[in-house]
């Protein structure tokens, strides 16, 4: 079974994020950026799954600059097979990003398409969901635990009244949660490895999607600053200051 992960590039989660201050969107100048975190951990299912015989090929797949074929090289590392880099300059949305996965499935025909469950710089949570829908394929989102059978995926997902175990069919899409897995680092020799690993290049004209923006940013701006907090000795003080500020 061949399964495919999408990896994307983002700021990496230990950066404070700073705002351009003409505010039309996030300063990436000089920022270190790594692969999503929710997709890193889709890359260490995939391999686990091909370290169980369950898997035979996995595809790792990013869209974005040229510098993504880094997050790429990352996945070879971690021990992809080979990778997929569809170049785009610039923001692509969610609808834009699902309609070229769908494009790269109908060419690759994979089994399995693991996703994470959003990325950590819009936090959209809508690619995977887009993607089943317009594959026509059963999809299991904030993967808990996975279980793969004959022909079939058991997988514990995360809700909020707790866990629920669905079955899908395959071929089909899993987004994953927080707790799926911990991630394992590159060794130094596949690290080396991954050097030698393809990546085909490729543009969203290869899959005829247009992938013009349909939103606008009109304005990013920082969360307020926390104002500090105060001590009270009493209830009633407590009451009378948080009918001050309007809390009640």
């Amino acid at each position: 079974m061949k399964v495919i992960v999408p990896v994307k590039r983002v700021i990496d989660f230990n950066v404070k994020v700073r705002v351009k201050a003409d505010g039309s969107g996030v300063d990436l100048a000089n920022v270190k950026m790594s692969m999503n975190p929710f997709d890193e951990i889709g890359v260490e299912e995939a391999i686990r799954l091909k370290e169980k015989g369950k898997a035979t090929e996995i595809i790792a797949v990013s869209i974005g600059p040229q510098q993504a074929g880094e997050t790429i090289r990352t996945a070879l590392a971690m021990g992809a097979d080979r990778g997929i880099l569809v170049k785009v300059d610039g923001e692509v949305e969610p609808l834009a990003v699902a309609k070229i996965l769908k494009g790269i499935c109908d060419a690759e025909q994979p089994g399995l398409v693991i996703l994470g469950k959003q990325a950590i710089d819009d936090d959209s949570n809508q690619t995977g969901q887009m993607l089943a829908a317009l594959l026509g394929w059963p999809q299991a989102t904030f993967a808990h635990k996975l279980e793969m059978g004959d022909g079939k995926a058991d997988v514990e997902r995360e809700i909020d009244g707790g866990l629920q175990t669905v079955e899908v069919k395959l071929p089909a899409i899993i987004t994953t949660d927080l707790r799926l897995n911990e991630p394992r680092y590159a060794s130094l020799p596949n690290i080396m490895k991954a050097k030698k690993k393809p990546i085909d290049q490729k543009s969203p004209a290869d899959y005829g999607i247009d992938i013009a923006p349909r939103l606008k940013v009109l304005k990013v701006t920082e969360p307020p600053k926390r104002v500090a907090g105060v001590k009270l000795k009493t209830a009633t003080e407590l009451v009378d200051k948080l009918k001050e500020v309007g809390a009640i």
